[in-house]
């Protein structure tokens, strides 16, 4: 009972942070809380248009819109959640005189919300190719959940690590924006497992993105591609990124009020 309790209580006051930063970025009027959609959307599509005026329909036996689609929105998350990360702490420090609001409030909130709106312009770029004729439904639904959940979890200890550093560091609001472009290459966005020549493989698995992204592919492409991933590998380095971010975020509160 007193379990069930808290879950309410945190989940309250967590749903309540996410209208509260949806409300402070994107304001009352206009298109108001479209934006968290529309924000990620109007990415993934200019560049599936760009690409689809300077590459061929078809590239390594798949078609160029789904391909594009499916690694860019998994960059995204992860660039969204990241970018978002920083910074978040320091311009919610009015809230820490609430006794009630933790910063694990703060950044699940901001997580949720960013990993929201990426999850329903995926949904609806996704859609729109169905509807086009670019692709069909997943061939595995709980493949393509489940990459795509990881992509998320990965994404979200990622954010914690860099939430934390940044606190300590007022350099990393300049580094991170370098580094998550740095990402790219690493993330498994443009590129699969299979098109990497083998003795490289195994050292570009290393990296926890691409296993996310190899999950989503190879749920929508199902038996037109090979993929690769060890989603156990992935989940762990999650939870080891997660468990760094939140010891390095301890004492942050206390560091933020003094400042």
């Amino acid at each position: 009972m007193a379990f069930a309790s808290a879950v309410k209580k945190h989940s309250t006051l967590i749903g309540a942070l996410i209208m509260r930063e949806v409300t402070t970025r994107f304001g009352r009027q206009g298109l108001g809380f479209l934006w968290v959609i529309g924000e990620p959307l109007m990415f993934c599509v200019g560049v599936l248009i760009m690409w689809g005026f300077i590459k061929p329909e078809y590239e390594h036996g798949v078609r160029v819109g789904p391909f594009v689609m499916t690694g860019y929105m998994c960059l995204l998350i992860l660039r969204h959640l990241v970018t978002g990360s920083i910074g978040a702490v320091q311009s919610n420090v009015g809230l820490f005189h609430h006794r009630q609001v933790s910063i694990n409030h703060v950044m699940f909130a901001r997580s949720i919300s960013e990993f929201m709106g990426g999850t329903l312009a995926f949904v609806i770029v996704y859609a729109a190719l169905i509807i086009l004729g670019e692709c069909e439904l997943p061939w595995n639904w709980m493949l393509f959940y489940g990459g795509w959940f990881l992509n998320g979890w990965v994404a979200f200890g990622l954010s914690y690590l860099f939430a934390a550093l940044s606190v300590r560091f007022e350099i990393m609001e300049r580094i991170v924006p370098v580094l998550t472009y740095a990402m790219i290459p690493a993330s498994g966005c443009f590129t699969m497992a299979s098109l990497i020549p083998e003795k490289y493989r195994e050292g570009y698995l290393l990296i926890p993105m691409p296993h996310g992204v190899e999950m989503v592919r190879g749920a929508v492409f199902g038996e037109f591609v090979h993929v690769y991933y060890h989603p156990w590998y992935a989940f762990a380095w999650g939870a080891v990124l997660l468990f760094s971010g939140i010891v390095l975020l301890s004492d942050a509160k206390d560091r933020v009020l003094i400042d």
